[in-house]
């Protein structure tokens, strides 16, 4: 018998128990959860279904807080840069940022690590030049050059916890603002870890603890105007982490001090889009085994209790790096993950962990995280519920994972009957996929990707944030693209490729701007490594490069595997040379460009020896080329943008280049996907657009004809 229920978290809210077991029920939920903002009643509590219990460890402690209010958690902040004038001048600490957010602090330890820097010479300014008035908050800065950019490094408290702070902006909420506490003391250890004991005594019923997620949270800096409230965030970033406590126990570990230009990085930060430095990854690591060790305690006072202990991926998951080495050690049973997109699917799918939850999309909120309306009026929560699926079904058809579920106010959801008829068939389809995942292993084509950059594994599937916060890149795209294909793929570094990483596989991916660290930066100077890679492929290997692909100054060439690829980028001094002329090839272009696919043009590009078969171009300059190198190939694409069409093209190009002619199980229109699973005999076809879709697939026995509805899901027997 497949199973018709279960599976599936409900977001319970104590008021509206009606509405939580009849929505339970509906959904076929064999779990009721609270959230931030929400309670469970006992009625819902004691009605049979598992419960998750969602607590941020560090927050909501305001009490505790307010007589320790040296135990907060704090960031490097840099004031907004000031110009002198004359020989002094004065800068506001704080000037330009959320002031509910920070308070500086100005405490003797802290100020060891503050540094005032002449932005335009390039040079720190002496500790006898400037001086701080703690009554106004500035410091002033002496015997300043006239014209010069003045900016000071300085160390702040965060007094409203970031995640809370969205929720309550968000919701419109009249309630006191949570603060988040900073366990890297053993005063704050003792109460977090008294405090959590208490709470699981207090909490009999609760199945499951949701930790929402550890300790810090990812940087997310407000600005104090509307019109650029959101001044800096990154998803992957580690700067909330730092104190001088921090900071003192790195340096008698490691044995060299950081400074605060170690994170503040001429205002610029250590974004993880661009290549890590060395002692950013020390802080890192350094960073993860305290949120390990201390995470490990807390997960067995859960079990102590008889309580299962998942973590939630997306808020305070700093130094909980679920591709780690030191993931498996905190004892967590289960994973969660927020999903917009298929390649957060494939994150939360691929860690090693008993459970695999994703938490779907619409939120139960008024507006969407971009402001836009969803349960409240000119939303359209069934409509966005079924944009959302169809990203997260197509990646979830090629890597299982064991629960979905829903997050936020469920009161929203009167009103909307549509949305609860989605979930509803979102959850059928769900159920059936996970049925045939366990039946067997889903086919595949024998196509074996390595995605090349900086951060390798420990970055799998993602950048640094949700595809909504990181399109820009490239490699994104790329990520979305690849999710959902039949093909085998992992992530590796440069150091991995040196280690041999390579062995076995048929396909490398570099893609990204020049400098970052999709692209590799100064890795590509490693004449090993380029030596390496270069005998790969002339031994049979595919490198595939886009963008600015193996992109470093200086050299012969704008792109180290140039000799590969068979074209290079110009920086402007070849503006003197010749270029070699070339016809597409179209025959080979018509069995790649899927119907509506395209390739971006980018100026600079030349061919480097005039063999490469080129597929596409624009104005003149190449777009899309294929070059022989020895028995492999270097491919080059201008640039990636993920829909359906190029997802197609981006698959042809890898089958035409490894030479595989068996194209059972693909269907022939690219608004539509299908998947095998031979334990099961049983063929999933799925529409990715809002049009109605007929299309032809081959299977082992024969071709065989679907039209399908817009969005829609069709099972069926091969």
């Amino acid at each position: 018998m497949r199973e018709t229920t279960g599976s599936f978290t409900l977001p319970g809210e104590a008021g509206y128990e009606e509405l939580t077991l009849k929505l339970a029920k509906k959904w076929g939920a064999d779990v009721i959860r609270d959230s931030d903002g929400t309670v469970l009643s006992d009625e819902i509590t004691k009605a049979g279904y598992g419960i998750y219990s969602t607590i941020c460890i560090i927050r909501d402690h305001n009490e505790w807080a307010k007589k320790h209010p040296d135990k907060l958690q704090q960031s490097f902040l840099m004031s907004d840069p000031v110009t002198a004038e004359g020989s002094e001048l004065t800068i506001n600490l704080l000037e330009g940022f959320f002031t509910e957010q920070f308070r500086i602090n100005d405490s003797a330890a802290s100020m060891d690590y503050w540094q005032v820097f002449d932005r335009t010479a390039d040079k720190e300014t002496e500790r006898e030049n400037w001086i701080y008035d703690k009554s106004s908050g500035c410091v002033t800065v002496k015997n300043t050059v006239p014209f010069h950019t003045y900016t000071v490094n300085f160390l702040a408290y965060r007094i409203w916890e970031e995640i809370s702070m969205y929720n309550h902006v968000t919701n419109n909420w009249n309630k006191e603002h949570l603060m988040p506490i900073d366990p890297r003391t053993e005063e704050c250890r003792e109460y977090m870890t008294k405090w959590f004991t208490d709470w699981c005594e207090a909490h009999p019923d609760t199945t499951v603890v949701r930790f929402t997620s550890m300790f810090y949270n990812f940087v997310w800096i407000w600005g104090s105007d509307a019109r650029n409230r959101n001044r800096f965030s990154d998803w992957g970033s580690y700067d909330f982490t730092v104190s001088p406590e921090a900071l003192h126990d790195f340096e008698k570990e490691y044995g060299y001090a950081l400074t605060s230009e170690d994170f503040i990085n001429k205002g610029k930060l250590h974004v993880t889009h661009m290549p890590p430095t060395k002692r950013q990854l020390d802080y890192m690591r350094f960073t993860n085994r305290f949120v390990a060790d201390y995470g490990r305690e807390l997960v067995a006072i859960a079990h102590k209790y008889g309580k299962k202990a998942y973590v939630f991926y997306d808020d305070s998951w700093i130094g909980v790096e679920p591709y780690s080495d030191l993931f498996e050690s905190f004892g967590f049973d289960g994973l969660i993950k927020c999903v917009f997109s298929g390649f957060e699917v494939r994150l939360c799918a691929g860690a090693k962990v008993a459970t695999h939850e994703l938490r779907l999309h619409p939120y139960l909120f008024p507006v969407g995280l971009g402001g836009a309306p969803t349960f409240s009026p000119g939303g359209d929560p069934a409509l966005d519920a079924k944009k959302y699926w169809i990203s997260v079904r197509r990646a979830l058809l090629r890597q299982p994972v064991d629960r979905l579920g829903l997050g936020g106010y469920l009161h929203l959801t009167e009103g909307y009957p549509d949305f609860v008829e989605t979930i509803a068939d979102i959850m059928d389809e769900f159920r059936e996929i996970k049925a045939m995942h366990e039946d067997g292993g889903v086919y595949t084509l024998p196509l074996k990707i390595a995605v090349l950059h900086n951060w390798g594994s420990l970055r799998s599937w993602t950048l640094s944030g949700h595809f909504h916060e990181t399109y820009m890149h490239t490699l994104i795209h790329i990520n979305e693209a690849l999710s959902g294909l039949p093909v085998d793929v992992r992530f590796v570094s440069f150091e991995d490729v040196k280690a041999g990483a390579l062995s076995g596989v048929d396909v490398v991916i570099n893609a990204g701007k020049a400098g970052t660290a999709w692209s590799g930066g100064d890795a590509w100077k490693d004449a090993g490594l380029v030596a390496l890679l270069q005998k790969w492929v002339a031994e049979g290997g595919i490198f595939l490069g886009v963008e600015e692909p193996s992109a470093v100054p200086g050299g012969m060439t704008g792109f180290a595997m140039a000799q590969v690829l068979g074209i290079d980028l110009d920086d402007g001094a070849r503006v003197c040379h010749g270029r070699w002329a070339f016809d597409v090839d179209e025959e080979a272009a018509g069995r790649v460009f899927a119907k509506g696919s395209s390739v971006p043009a980018k100026a600079g590009l030349y061919l480097t020896d005039g063999r490469a078969k080129v597929l596409g171009s624009k104005d003149g300059i190449p777009t899309l080329t294929v070059h022989a190198f020895g028995k492999g190939k270097g491919i080059y694409m201008a640039g990636f943008e993920k829909n359906n069409a190029n997802t197609r093209m981006l698959l042809n190009l890898l089958l035409e280049a490894k030479g595989i002619t068996d194209r059972k199980y693909l269907t022939d229109d690219p608004d539509t996907e299908c998947a095998y699973y031979p334990g099961s005999g049983r063929l999933v076809l799925i529409n990715n657009s809002d049009a109605e879709k007929t299309t032809k697939v081959t299977t082992a026995n024969g071709v065989k004809e679907f039209t399908l509805k817009p969005f829609e899901t069709i099972i069926t027997a091969e």
